[in-house]
């Protein structure tokens, strides 16, 4: 049985996160090679599997920093605004946090929804669950019963159709997703929400 890696250093793990998307800018997610990540930070390989114990592990660090990104201290006034714009705010925040790595991304979602990975495919859709749930709560929604559910399945609609923009989007400021959602949020002040 395969032991699971100890997180001991939280700056070295950010380092080897770092360096991961770099070179996988060069060559590619798939092709991504943990013995060339630790050749470019100047450590033995053992080093990078006590911290991570595969790239896919890296991935999923890669895309908790965009969760913790999209789940940052709102803004002053943030609470009165509709909830379509503070879930606009919410989702383009982790858009933002990966903008710079764009391409990787998408080599990264290609990966784990690769045919011969299967392993990854039902822990990615629980993750698209809780990604979509820590928005719900980002945004300070709050509805009940049905609109509740409502929420949950429309916005993870309106999310994956976002996402599937966001990885082809060579727009300035990627405007195009953020008029994709604009366009498609509006839904949300609809909803029946909980009295103060």
């Amino acid at each position: 049985m395969q032991e699971t890696p100890q997180h001991r250093d939280p700056a070295l793990r950010a380092r080897i996160l770092d360096a991961a998307l770099a070179v996988a800018a060069e060559s590619g997610w798939y092709d991504l090679r943990l013995h060339l990540v630790a050749e470019r930070l100047g450590l033995p390989l053992a080093a990078i599997r006590a911290e991570f114990r595969d790239a896919d592990a890296i991935a999923n660090a890669w895309f908790a920093r965009a969760l913790d990104a999209m789940l940052a201290e709102p803004m002053p006034g943030f609470a009165a605004l509709p909830p379509s714009e503070r879930m606009r705010v919410v989702l383009l925040r982790w858009f933002d946090a990966q903008a710079a790595h764009r391409r990787v991304v998408a080599s990264m979602l290609r990966a784990k929804l690769h045919p011969s990975h299967p392993h990854h495919w039902v822990p990615l859709a629980f993750d698209l669950s809780r990604l979509m749930h820590w928005a719900l709560e980002a945004a300070r929604l709050d509805a009940r019963g049905l609109a509740r559910q409502a929420e949950e399945v429309g916005l993870t609609l309106v999310f994956l159709q976002a996402l599937a923009l966001w990885l082809c989007d060579e727009s300035a400021g990627q405007a195009r997703t953020r008029a994709f959602l604009a366009r498609n949020l509006g839904w949300l002040d609809r909803l029946p929400r909980r009295a103060g």
